[in-house]
């Protein structure tokens, strides 16, 4: 498992923080691509969840071909689909009250690191982006929850201070619980999509919760950041990719 490296210099440069409610937080780059062009939606949170997807995807096995046709038309790297629609087909089978979209993990994904590609990174066809992608210390400095680090920074590259990684951007302690491997090779890394996508649906449906209704849908996101902001930011992505995949 790769030992996650720390962005500095001009790469952290306008940086905002925010910390959920349970104990989790996410990084955002004002300036990078991930958040430019993304319109929150303007919903009230809990008025309405994102729309139905007209096309399911298909069993586990098929799932590659799939993205691999739908890529291009929803805008989201085949790679990242995949990982997205993976989750979606375990989930199905693990939490099928959950009712989890693969559009809400594309949407957060989008959000949060631009499906791995934030600042230049690539997603590699292993699922990892090309460069880690890891967050500011959460050191307790103005508008940041102080946490200590967990993980002797095998994952973040930090033996102070805990620091969100991967392009679902967990941080090590929240991630010690959720830890998943979703592509079968017996590790679990946050900074492999696969993974953190499947430990990212999960803590979605913790709590029994229903995503396929609006309190649901808002209870998950909001859990997983507390902002109403990002939760609309989430919500319009995701609401545009289900939309984006014609019936059939």
């Amino acid at each position: 498992m790769a030992a996650a490296l720390v962005l500095a210099g001009a790469l952290l440069a306008g940086i905002a923080v925010w910390v959920s409610n349970a104990g989790r937080s996410a990084d955002r780059w004002d300036d990078d691509s991930r958040t430019v062009g993304i319109t929150p939606a303007n919903v009230r949170p809990g008025s309405q969840a994102p729309a139905a997807v007209a096309q399911p995807v298909p069993a586990a096995d098929l799932v590659p071909g799939w993205a691999d046709r739908n890529a291009r038309t929803v805008g989201v790297p085949a790679r990242a689909l995949h990982a997205y629609a993976l989750t979606d087909v375990v989930l199905r089978t693990e939490a099928p009250r959950c009712r989890l979209s693969w559009t809400t993990l594309a949407g957060i994904g989008r959000v949060e690191s631009n499906h791995g590609r934030f600042a230049g990174a690539r997603l590699d066809a292993d699922g990892r982006p090309s460069r880690p992608i890891v967050g500011v210390p959460l050191d307790g400095s103005p508008g940041v929850r102080e946490i200590p680090d967990t993980d002797g920074g095998r994952f973040d590259g930090d033996n102070a201070h805990d620091r969100a990684v991967g392009p679902m951007q967990f941080i090590p302690s929240t991630w010690a619980r959720w830890a998943s491997d979703g592509d079968g090779d017996k590790l679990a890394d946050p900074h492999d999509l696969d993974d953190a996508a499947l430990a990212a649906g999960r803590y979605l449906c913790d709590k029994g919760r229903d995503t396929a209704t609006a309190a649901g849908w808002w209870a998950a996101v909001l859990a997983y950041n507390n902002s109403v902001d990002y939760g609309q930011r989430v919500f319009g992505v995701a609401d545009t990719y289900a939309r984006s995949i014609p019936p059939g």
